[in-house]
């Protein structure tokens, strides 16, 4: 096994050793689901797509677990400005969660686990960190203690007597400690509740993700994956939590996935309110670009989405998709079999090698995707312009496709229709342009005009003014023309 990971809770890269040989357990911590998800919250989902596909590529087996927190302080706030249950709202935006998702074209998860469906289990949790002497009640609500846990900041690197009280966190007379932090609480008035031991309530938010990932997972686990914001206080908490349940390592890998923001703005969030929901984005653009665009950069690295970017990323998967579509035409085309040309085949072998160092070497994507570029690259210089195609070039674009689908189900990428998603990505540059396209056709049908009474002096300027709209005339585009790419 060469795959290595950088782990937070070392800071530094690590060779990754499954606990039981082949089988790796891996958690995410999901949505809460009182909204529509921004494309922030999706940068996980597709770096964790990858990792997962790209590790049971190497030989093991993974399960994954991604879970919906659905009893929440904003679902309860959404639930009682639209006189709705709180399931009402946490059911509806699951669903509009599972749509962006599968728009994404992602795999599912192996569970999907609900707070509200392992409230047992959070209790039973609870009262176990009671037991040991972790947590303590007040008046019916449950605290975890930290002073109780010697290695409390071990993966934030955060020193209790560093922190200033209050600084997220509730200053409460009745907490032995400012830090301590509600595992169970009372429910409100119209607030959903449940009953245990210490009266009618609903669990605090870092338990859930303990008790479920014991529930299904077990005592300690491989991998336990969010973005950079959930180091503190969310992971930190629930290390001490399964610790100081379970007397056992909570889990041996931590990867975080860093912010996106949007042009020169802070990172993209809710309460900053400058976020781009998935939905809008899938019907403004193209789930494809935003996977592309993520993996085209390190998952630790900040990543700026914009109008540049977008056109940058619409350019780079326009050249894919066209030598996609090419290939597909070949073969298509060209009757028999031969034999793909040996050095494109030894081209294609070498990329591979590169690509398994590459994504072993904490799952560089950026690097991955480079070399997706070196075999197109290498398929479009195989003498394909003169349309005189032979069965050499029908074995050459089928090997190129192949190679190409392989890396495509692996990345959730390259798997569209070519000429349709082509057609798309003009009609997204024409939007981002402010480009007219009666104009554009007025001017195209005009030129052409021209060129049949071989009026070349009018056609010549005509094809002028079209290149100063950022249009270029092209034979093999199904209108004539196309948007030129960046």
């Amino acid at each position: 096994m060469s795959i290595q990971f950088y782990n937070t809770l070392s800071n530094k890269k690590e060779k990754f050793i499954p606990i039981n040989d082949q089988d790796v357990k891996i958690y995410l911590c999901g949505p809460t689901v009182y909204d529509f998800l921004h494309i922030g919250n999706f940068r996980g989902a597709i770096t964790y797509n990858l990792l997962r596909n790209w590790m049971e590529y190497s030989g093991l087996k993974v399960t994954m677990v991604y879970n919906y927190t659905d009893v929440d302080d904003k679902i309860i706030k959404r639930a009682n400005a639209e006189g709705v249950d709180s399931t009402v709202i946490s059911e509806r935006f699951i669903k509009e969660f599972e749509k962006d998702f599968s728009d994404l074209g992602l795999r599912k998860h192996d569970h999907n686990p609900k707070v509200t469906d392992y409230i047992p289990q959070i209790i039973e949790f609870v009262e176990t960190l009671v037991k040991n002497e972790k947590a303590y009640v007040v008046e019916g609500e449950v605290f975890y203690h930290i002073d109780s846990f010697e290695n409390y900041g071990k993966l934030s690197g955060k020193k209790l007597d560093e922190l200033e009280a209050g600084t997220r966190v509730d200053v409460d007379k009745r907490k032995k400690s400012p830090f301590d932090f509600v595992l169970w609480k009372p429910s409100k008035e119209n607030e959903p509740s449940w009953d245990s031991p210490w009266g009618k309530g609903r669990p605090g938010w870092h338990i859930e993700c303990s008790a479920m990932i014991k529930s299904i997972l077990g005592e300690t686990i491989d991998i336990h994956g969010g973005g950079i914001d959930l180091i503190f206080p969310h992971h930190e908490n629930e290390i001490a939590q399964g610790e100081g349940c379970n007397c056992k390592t909570y889990c041996n890998y931590w990867i975080h996935n860093e912010f996106i923001s949007l042009g020169d703005s802070e990172k993209m969030s809710k309460s900053l309110g400058n976020v781009i929901t998935m939905r809008s984005f899938n019907e403004k653009y193209h789930p494809e670009i935003l996977k592309y665009l993520y993996l085209s950069a390190h998952y630790r690295s900040r990543l700026v989405v914009s109008d540049d970017k977008i056109e940058q990323t619409i350019g780079a998967l326009d050249r894919i998709y066209s030598s996609l579509s090419l290939a597909r035409n070949v073969m298509a085309d060209v009757e028999g079999s031969a034999e793909p040309d040996k050095d494109f085949v030894k081209t294609l072998e070498s990329l591979d090698g590169k690509i398994k160092k590459s994504l072993d070497d904490d799952l560089n994507s950026a690097e991955f995707i480079s070399f997706v570029f070196e075999a197109v690259r290498s398929f479009n210089s195989l003498g394909f312009r003169s349309k005189k195609w032979n069965e050499v070039h029908k074995a050459n674009s089928n090997a190129f496709f192949n190679w190409m689908k392989k890396y495509g189900e692996m990345s959730a990428l390259f798997s569209e229709n070519p000429d349709k998603i082509i057609e798309r990505f003009d009609d997204i540059l024409i939007s981002l342009k402010d480009i007219d396209r009666k104009t554009v056709e007025s001017l195209v049908d005009q030129r052409n005009k021209a060129r049949e009474d071989k009026d070349w002096v009018r056609s010549d300027e005509l094809r002028d003014e079209l290149a100063a709209m950022n249009i270029e005339l092209f034979d093999g585009h199904a209108r004539g023309w196309r948007v030129k790419r960046a």
